[in-house]
């Protein structure tokens, strides 16, 4: 005989509760304060609705908000429970209100789908997840640039195809991935103003027959605006995620691509680089071996948060319109993505702050060759033909001399070449968008502190 759960929705069968509510049990405690941030702009909206018979008073809208306020603080001490019979976030928020506030608390739901619900919880998410992986992003790129600046006189002999090529220096090396960064920010930065539109008050896909006012809740939860269908707003409901997921994998991309480079060049065969002891970590049997263990792991993770995005990408490709419950499968990957990928970058800032040059290995990687194109172009300066010049050298390569590689490389000053790198816009570049979306947390941070009537995020009295 099968047994049945009393739930805010109902009775259901254990087994039923136990697989539909899946993981969300646990994943939605990272869900808790933007739904109750959610919660708070919707009875701020029903209560000024134009109805014969008032949803909520003043004073009912400041115990709701009060109360969410309290549910916040709990989460942030550990001390909010979403049970298995609650089987997600939100309608746990809503029997804690029921709980304390009694028929005020039932009423919280009016107007609303868990359907808009999640969506709007998961877009509040992404915002403030996006604004703290590009801050996260920006220190990186300055652990870098200063790593860059530096080390700009450094030579580095350039590879293609892994082999020796040109002259260049460490410098130019670590600066390439300060672009990298920059380029990924444009990216991250598209993906946050996609997300920054609000889809509450769509209700179930197809909107209520209230006359609810969605620009008034985009506004009071600091949205750019409303996306207007309201069935879109629930179709766009993992379309959203595979998008910041696919930013997230270039960001990760880049990380990869560092990581790579930090172990081949740290290698004793090229004794490049040192790599920071404290970041690196033991064998369990060789007493002398120190692992890049950091980096082996960030470049297995740029693989990971790309198969999160294409996972979610899948999820979403055959649903039909409205809502559907596998969308329930992409949550997990979609915060997964977010904390891996800005952890991340916090590990490689702290590992760049420790990397260390040798000097005397960068230029034992000079040979007479690496230089033969920079003797073509002597030949082409003096008035010879580029593929003559091409051909002299390649059939004199064996009496190519040794050339000092810092003169080689102060020879390259047009922009971006070894000698040509702008520091100083790199600087303005990277506090520019430190600047800017600074002002967007900050421009946040103010909306919803106004909603909840206290300072956010310390959530201490106004």
């Amino acid at each position: 005989m099968t047994s049945n759960q009393q739930t805010t929705v109902g009775a259901i069968q254990n087994e039923v509760l136990a697989f539909t509510a899946g993981r969300d049990v646990e994943l939605d405690r990272a869900l808790i304060e933007v739904d109750c941030i959610g919660s708070a702009a919707h009875v701020t909206m029903l209560s000024q609705l134009a109805l014969k018979s008032p949803l909520f008073s003043e004073d009912d809208v400041t115990a709701v908000i009060e109360a969410l306020v309290a549910i916040m603080r709990g989460a942030r001490a550990g001390r909010f429970e979403i049970t298995l019979a609650d089987q997600d976030v939100h309608l746990a928020v809503e029997r804690t209100l029921t709980e304390r506030l009694g028929d005020i608390g039932k009423k919280i739901h009016t107007a609303r789908s868990r359907n808009d619900q999640v969506a709007v919880d998961l877009r509040l998410f992404a915002k403030q997840e996006l604004l703290e992986t590009v801050t996260e992003a920006v220190q990186l790129g300055r652990a870098l640039a200063r790593f860059a600046a530096a080390h700009r006189e450094m030579p580095m002999v350039g590879r293609t195809h892994m082999q020796p090529g040109m002259p260049s220096s460490v410098g130019l090396w670590a600066s390439a991935y300060v672009d990298a960064l920059l380029d990924d920010v444009v990216l991250l930065d598209a993906a946050y103003v996609l997300n920054d539109q609000s889809p509450l008050g769509s209700a179930a896909s197809y909107g209520v027959p209230l006359p609810i006012d969605r620009q008034l809740v985009a506004d009071l939860l600091g949205f750019a605006r409303p996306i207007h269908s309201v069935l879109h707003a629930n179709n766009a409901r993992g379309k959203m995620e595979s998008v910041i997921l696919s930013a997230l994998s270039q960001v990760m991309l880049t990380l990869s691509r560092l990581a790579q480079d930090l172990m081949i060049f740290s290698m004793p065969e090229f004794n490049y680089f040192q790599l920071p002891a404290e970041y690196c970590t033991g064998s369990s049997i060789m007493p002398q071996k120190r692992n890049p263990d950091v980096l082996e792991l960030v470049r297995g993770k740029a693989s990971r948060v790309l198969a999160q995005g294409i996972a979610v990408y899948d999820i979403v490709k055959a649903s039909p319109s409205g809502y559907n419950r596998d969308l329930q499968e992409a949550k997990e990957p979609f915060i997964d993505g977010l904390s891996t990928t800005r952890a991340c970058l916090r590990i490689m800032r702290l590992f760049m702050d420790g990397v260390t040059v040798n000097q005397a290995a960068l230029r034992q990687g000079f040979t007479p060759d690496v230089f033969a194109t920079d003797r073509a172009l002597e030949w082409v300066g003096e008035g010879m033909p580029f593929r003559d010049a091409y051909h002299r050298v390649k059939e004199q390569l064996a009496d190519l001399e040794q050339v000092d590689p810092v003169e080689a490389i102060q020879k390259k000053t047009h922009l971006g070449a070894p000698a040509g790198l702008d520091f100083q816009a790199y600087g303005q570049r990277l506090d520019a968008v430190a600047t800017d979306w600074s002002a967007r947390e900050t421009a946040y941070h103010e909306r919803i502190g106004q909603l909840l009537r206290v300072s956010y995020p310390a959530l201490s009295a106004g």
